[in-house]
């Protein structure tokens, strides 16, 4: 099958340091290239796939050092050349939110949407009400609940490549892990916390935004000066299967409808346990007592602390496999371009019989 892949312009395919949705589309992109698919991937000129790739900028917007970008005009010379090629694929996948609505309304049966990010936002309903037309695909069940009238298609979960994640059978001691984005929604504060009433080191590797930096200065900074609290900053993949093998559990303390939560799963892929609030998907991705805890506050969260040394890290590992490798998410979407084409050529019978 020919598959366009279109990537946000935000980070690199695969992102350098912190970034979801470009790195699920990474990992999908190249599982879909290994199962013998036509696919090209419309991105920033820095990614690095095995698919043909075209670029629509030199490189990925956050960590261009142009002081001035406008990442509308960006998005739209990558839409202009996806529009232009149209014709060249079978079916054309956006990870891009709602932005390429308007602009192939006349195709809409040929696309597939994934929706990467929270959906409890004013104007969204009203938007995916407009174009119904389009066939969407959540990352979770939860993700969709703000939105549950909304063209679903399918739910698909996020899967990575299990070999970039080494895997660590067992961990002596051990320090409590934090990885992502410093921001309110992800409460590290309530991972310092835990990490002070449990007595174990927390480290905290995470990036902090432009729009977070007041959170980070006021609320997190201060808390920084524990003897218990080490804050890394942002790290890439290549320091991802060290940092959270050798954790004696990944906290996931957020306080948000989480849509996914990718760490998670790069967290099993390591062997490391997750102890993670019940918020969003959490309950659809951690599996209570095998792969972590699920947890509804504090008191909670320092007990799981206790007990998460118990849980077997081969059985993580082997869960990871089972439901989250990029080869299960490829194969998924797969079905549902096949499903797309399928009712194409229906639709089309049934005009020449009629």
């Amino acid at each position: 099958m020919r598959i366009a892949q279109i990537a946000p312009l935000y980070e690199a395919v695969p992102p350098r340091l912190y970034g979801g949705t470009e790195r699920v589309v990474a990992h999908l992109t190249d599982a879909l290239v290994a199962e013998g698919h036509e696919v090209t991937l419309f991105a920033s000129g820095d990614a690095e796939t095995r698919a043909e790739l075209v670029a629509s900028r030199k490189q990925a917007l956050r960590l261009d050092p142009a002081p001035l970008k406008s990442d509308l005009a960006s998005h739209l010379s990558l839409l202009h050349e996806v529009r232009r090629r149209a014709n060249e694929f079978d079916v054309l996948h956006f990870h891009i939110d709602m932005l390429h609505f308007p602009l192939f309304e006349s195709i809409a049966q040929r696309t597939l949407t994934t929706l990467h990010g929270r959906l409890d936002i004013a104007d969204l309903s009203d938007t995916y009400r407009r174009w119904r037309q389009y066939p969407l695909v959540s990352i979770s069940n939860a993700q969709r609940l703000p939105l549950l009238d909304a063209n679903w298609y399918a739910t698909v979960q996020h899967g990575m490549n299990a070999t970039h994640y080494r895997f660590t059978p067992a961990v002596r001691d051990g320090y409590l892990a934090f990885l992502g984005r410093i921001s309110p929604e992800k409460r590290p504060d309530r991972a310092i916390t835990i990490a002070r009433r449990s007595g174990i080191p927390v480290r905290i590797a995470a990036k902090v935004d432009q729009v977070d930096r007041d959170y980070f200065e006021r609320e997190i900074r201060p808390l920084l000066h524990s003897s218990l609290v080490e804050y890394v900053g942002e790290i890439g993949d290549d320091q991802k299967s060290e940092f959270l093998g050798n954790a004696r559990a990944l906290l996931f303390p957020v306080d948000w409808p989480e849509p996914f939560g990718l760490v998670m799963i790069e967290a099993m892929a390591c062997g490391t346990p997750v102890i993670a609030w019940r918020c969003g998907s959490v309950p659809e991705v951690v599996d209570d007592g095998v792969t972590g805890f699920i947890v509804d506050n504090l008191a909670q969260a320092i007990e799981a602390v206790k007990m998460a040394g118990h849980l077997p890290r081969d059985r993580i590992r082997a869960e990871f496999e089972r439901r989250f490798t990029a080869e299960a998410m490829a194969q998924r979407y797969a079905q549902l371009y096949w499903q797309l084409a399928g009712h194409r050529r229906a639709e089309s019978l049934q005009v020449t019989a009629a």
